[in-house]
């Protein structure tokens, strides 16, 4: 069919691919920071945890200052309230009003939604990691190490919990899935060293919590941040383990109605 200059003809068919999964990346964005719930747990919980704790001496973290231990692990609980508690509670209610089911007939293909939302995590934890930093160094932070190990310790842990965080979206109902995401983010924060040091839950008790995500992704960041460490490569192997299991069993089990 020959067209006139000036007007259109319709171009069926879809978008390409790339253009289809950064529109719903950008939409599932701004989907999260519209979100008052989301931004309490991803925004305000842990800057408020990092300011109360560096500024009021309630939980003894060793030697140097409050806020060099301290900020580590709010950038680890950031990760965790973005990538598993936002996007497993996010992800439950879209299964259960059948949005996730409409999308997966659209011409986005199942693994590009997963792809899109995982870009969405990882742009809303940038904004998360410059805010927190700025904090952080207002009130005396001072990091050390090498940010290329920060960055892999954030993207491995990243994929450990997204991967856990859709396991549950998949297999539970979004009730369910919204109590026991929240039950599991207070459970971490208090268990997995982020405000308290593993050793204050004694030798067995330390040994066992150590092997959480959350654990490792504190530990590893501390490590970089606060002693200079080299690439931690004990807490990167843990994530490592957690990331495969939990993105194989999300795709092996997750349910899309």
């Amino acid at each position: 069919m020959t067209t006139a200059p000036g007007t259109y003809a319709p171009k069926p068919g879809a978008a390409p691919l790339p253009r289809m999964i950064g529109a719903q990346a950008a939409l599932e964005t701004k989907m999260l920071l519209r979100n008052g719930e989301q931004l309490l747990l991803t925004v305000v919980i842990p800057t408020l945890l990092l300011v109360l704790f560096s500024s009021v001496d309630i939980v003894d973290t060793g030697k140097g200052r409050a806020v060099d231990f301290l900020a580590p692990g709010v950038l680890a609980l950031a990760v965790l309230s973005t990538a598993f508690t936002g996007q497993a509670i996010a992800t439950g209610f879209e299964r259960r009003y059948g949005v996730l089911k409409r999308l997966a007939a659209s011409p986005l293909p199942r693994w590009g939604l997963m792809a899109a939302k995982t870009a969405s995590v990882l742009v809303t934890e940038v904004l998360q990691v410059i805010l927190l930093a700025v904090i952080a160094l207002a009130l005396g932070w001072s990091p050390h190490g090498n940010p290329l190990a920060v960055l892999l310790l954030l993207v491995v842990g990243t994929a450990a919990f997204s991967g856990l965080g859709l396991l549950m979206a998949g297999t539970l109902k979004a009730e369910a899935t919204l109590a026991a995401a929240n039950l599991v983010f207070l459970l971490l924060l208090v268990g997995g060293g982020v405000i308290v040091p593993l050793e204050k839950f004694g030798p067995a008790g330390q040994h066992v919590l150590a092997l959480l995500p959350i654990s490792a992704l504190s530990d590893g960041l501390r490590d970089v941040l606060q002693h200079g460490a080299g690439t931690p490569w004990a807490d990167l192997g843990i994530l490592a383990v957690w990331a495969v299991v939990g993105l194989a069993a999300a795709g092996r089990f997750f349910r899309w109605e």
